[in-house]
Protein backbone atom coordinates (compact mmCIF):
# COMPACT_ATOMS: atom_id res chain seq x y z
CA UNK A 1 0.00 0.00 0.00
CA UNK A 2 1.06 3.69 -0.73
CA UNK A 3 1.54 6.12 1.87
CA UNK A 4 0.73 9.65 1.94
CA UNK A 5 0.98 12.57 4.21
CA UNK A 6 -1.22 15.27 4.27
CA UNK A 7 0.68 18.24 6.03
CA UNK A 8 -1.28 21.59 7.28
CA UNK A 9 -2.35 23.72 10.13
CA UNK A 10 -5.70 24.75 11.74
CA UNK A 11 -7.79 27.29 9.15
CA UNK A 12 -7.16 25.21 6.37
CA UNK A 13 -8.70 25.66 3.06
CA UNK A 14 -11.71 23.13 4.09
CA UNK A 15 -12.63 22.01 0.79
CA UNK A 16 -9.02 21.63 -0.96
CA UNK A 17 -8.45 19.17 2.17
CA UNK A 18 -11.05 17.03 2.59
CA UNK A 19 -10.99 16.39 -1.12
CA UNK A 20 -7.54 15.51 -1.25
CA UNK A 21 -7.82 13.54 1.74
CA UNK A 22 -10.97 11.19 0.89
CA UNK A 23 -9.92 10.95 -2.94
CA UNK A 24 -6.05 10.23 -1.33
CA UNK A 25 -7.98 7.12 1.03
CA UNK A 26 -8.93 5.49 -2.25
CA UNK A 27 -5.31 4.30 -2.92
CA UNK A 28 -3.17 5.07 0.11
CA UNK A 29 -2.73 4.80 3.75
CA UNK A 30 -3.07 8.70 4.64
CA UNK A 31 -2.22 10.81 7.69
CA UNK A 32 -2.45 14.36 9.02
CA UNK A 33 0.40 16.15 10.22
CA UNK A 34 -0.74 19.35 11.73
CA UNK A 35 -0.25 22.06 14.63
CA UNK A 36 -1.96 19.75 17.04
CA UNK A 37 -3.31 15.90 17.71
CA UNK A 38 -7.00 15.23 17.27
CA UNK A 39 -9.70 17.17 15.66
CA UNK A 40 -8.59 19.72 13.73
CA UNK A 41 -10.95 22.79 12.15
CA UNK A 42 -10.76 24.33 8.32
CA UNK A 43 -11.31 27.85 8.07
CA UNK A 44 -15.15 27.02 7.16
CA UNK A 45 -15.34 24.37 10.09
CA UNK A 46 -14.85 21.30 8.84
CA UNK A 47 -13.18 18.79 11.04
CA UNK A 48 -10.48 16.14 10.73
CA UNK A 49 -8.48 14.23 12.62
CA UNK A 50 -4.54 14.87 12.48
CA UNK A 51 -2.66 11.73 13.09
CA UNK A 52 0.72 13.41 14.14
CA UNK A 53 1.87 17.09 15.70
CA UNK A 54 5.26 19.30 15.94
CA UNK A 55 5.40 22.94 16.84
CA UNK A 56 8.39 24.81 17.47
CA UNK A 57 9.93 22.79 20.73
CA UNK A 58 8.79 19.53 20.11
CA UNK A 59 11.00 17.06 19.33
CA UNK A 60 9.23 14.81 17.14
CA UNK A 61 10.86 16.35 14.01
CA UNK A 62 14.18 16.44 14.67
CA UNK A 63 16.52 15.76 12.51
CA UNK A 64 16.79 11.82 12.68
CA UNK A 65 12.90 11.46 13.13
CA UNK A 66 12.27 13.31 9.99
CA UNK A 67 14.25 11.65 8.17
CA UNK A 68 13.03 8.25 9.17
CA UNK A 69 9.54 9.82 8.70
CA UNK A 70 10.29 10.59 5.15
CA UNK A 71 10.94 7.10 4.21
CA UNK A 72 8.01 5.82 4.74
CA UNK A 73 5.42 8.04 2.91
CA UNK A 74 5.95 8.03 -0.81
CA UNK A 75 3.81 11.76 -0.83
CA UNK A 76 3.53 15.21 1.05
CA UNK A 77 0.49 16.94 0.02
CA UNK A 78 -0.59 20.67 1.29
CA UNK A 79 -3.60 22.81 0.44
CA UNK A 80 -4.49 25.85 1.05
CA UNK A 81 -5.76 28.54 3.36
CA UNK A 82 -4.26 31.79 4.15
CA UNK A 83 -4.41 31.59 7.77
CA UNK A 84 -3.07 27.65 7.99
CA UNK A 85 -0.54 28.47 5.46
CA UNK A 86 1.18 31.77 7.47
CA UNK A 87 1.57 29.63 10.41
CA UNK A 88 3.60 26.32 8.92
CA UNK A 89 5.38 29.07 6.60
CA UNK A 90 7.14 30.24 10.17
CA UNK A 91 7.23 26.81 11.80
CA UNK A 92 10.65 25.53 11.21
CA UNK A 93 9.78 21.23 11.20
CA UNK A 94 7.13 21.95 8.61
CA UNK A 95 9.96 23.27 6.32
CA UNK A 96 12.38 20.90 7.11
CA UNK A 97 10.00 18.18 6.54
CA UNK A 98 9.13 19.86 3.05
CA UNK A 99 12.88 19.88 2.15
CA UNK A 100 13.80 16.06 3.18
CA UNK A 101 10.74 15.68 0.56
CA UNK A 102 12.37 16.88 -2.11
CA UNK A 103 16.35 15.88 -0.71
CA UNK A 104 15.03 12.16 -0.98
CA UNK A 105 13.09 13.17 -4.57
CA UNK A 106 9.55 12.15 -2.96
CA UNK A 107 6.68 13.20 -4.58
CA UNK A 108 5.63 16.65 -3.52
CA UNK A 109 1.92 18.08 -3.85
CA UNK A 110 0.39 21.65 -3.05
CA UNK A 111 -2.67 23.67 -4.14
CA UNK A 112 -3.54 26.98 -3.65
CA UNK A 113 -1.68 29.00 -1.15
CA UNK A 114 0.53 25.70 -0.12
CA UNK A 115 2.71 26.69 -2.77
CA UNK A 116 4.21 29.40 -0.33
CA UNK A 117 5.16 26.47 1.86
CA UNK A 118 7.96 25.67 -1.26
CA UNK A 119 9.03 29.18 -2.07
CA UNK A 120 9.58 28.98 1.89
CA UNK A 121 11.33 26.06 1.58
CA UNK A 122 13.92 27.31 -1.14
CA UNK A 123 13.09 24.52 -3.24
CA UNK A 124 11.67 26.37 -6.62
CA UNK A 125 15.01 27.15 -8.88
CA UNK A 126 14.34 26.81 -12.53
CA UNK A 127 11.55 24.77 -11.82
CA UNK A 128 7.37 25.17 -13.61
CA UNK A 129 5.18 26.07 -10.35
CA UNK A 130 1.41 26.52 -9.92
CA UNK A 131 -0.12 28.46 -7.41
CA UNK A 132 -3.01 30.88 -5.96
CA UNK A 133 -2.82 33.79 -8.87
CA UNK A 134 -1.96 36.10 -6.10
CA UNK A 135 1.09 34.64 -5.27
CA UNK A 136 2.40 34.68 -8.76
CA UNK A 137 5.29 37.15 -7.96
CA UNK A 138 6.36 35.56 -5.40
CA UNK A 139 6.61 31.80 -6.94
CA UNK A 140 8.56 33.86 -9.89
CA UNK A 141 10.48 35.74 -7.52
CA UNK A 142 11.23 32.26 -6.14
CA UNK A 143 12.91 31.37 -9.54
CA UNK A 144 10.23 29.42 -10.66
CA UNK A 145 7.77 29.90 -13.57
CA UNK A 146 4.80 30.43 -12.91
CA UNK A 147 2.04 28.44 -14.94
CA UNK A 148 -1.54 28.97 -14.81
CA UNK A 149 -3.08 25.43 -14.50
CA UNK A 150 -2.08 21.56 -13.12
CA UNK A 151 1.45 21.31 -13.61
CA UNK A 152 4.31 18.72 -12.57
CA UNK A 153 7.59 19.49 -12.72
CA UNK A 154 9.80 16.54 -11.50
CA UNK A 155 8.98 15.36 -7.58
CA UNK A 156 6.24 18.28 -7.62
CA UNK A 157 3.25 18.98 -8.50
CA UNK A 158 0.76 22.03 -8.49
CA UNK A 159 -2.34 23.33 -9.08
CA UNK A 160 -3.61 27.16 -8.51
CA UNK A 161 -6.78 26.73 -6.63
CA UNK A 162 -9.99 24.18 -5.43
CA UNK A 163 -11.20 24.68 -9.21
CA UNK A 164 -8.49 22.46 -10.35
CA UNK A 165 -8.83 20.06 -7.57
CA UNK A 166 -10.07 16.76 -9.74
CA UNK A 167 -7.35 17.30 -12.40
CA UNK A 168 -4.69 18.32 -9.60
CA UNK A 169 -5.46 15.07 -7.47
CA UNK A 170 -5.51 12.51 -11.32
CA UNK A 171 -2.32 13.65 -11.50
CA UNK A 172 -0.72 13.12 -8.21
CA UNK A 173 -2.31 9.89 -8.16
CA UNK A 174 -0.69 9.06 -11.83
CA UNK A 175 2.58 10.64 -10.81
CA UNK A 176 2.83 8.73 -7.37
CA UNK A 177 1.70 5.39 -9.32
CA UNK A 178 4.03 6.03 -11.95
CA UNK A 179 7.46 6.28 -9.45
CA UNK A 180 6.13 2.80 -7.46
CA UNK A 181 5.99 0.98 -10.94
CA UNK A 182 9.51 2.15 -11.51
CA UNK A 183 10.70 0.92 -8.04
Amino acid sequence: MKNALILTWEKFQDVELVYAYYKLKEEFNVDIIANKQGLIYGINGVKIKSNFLFYENHEFLNSNRLIKLVEIYDLVLMVGGVISIEYLRQNKHAISLIQEFNKQNKIIASICHGSQLLIEADILKNKKISGYYSIQKDIENSGAEYVRGVITDGNIVTAPHYDFQTRWMQEVIRVVNERKNIQ
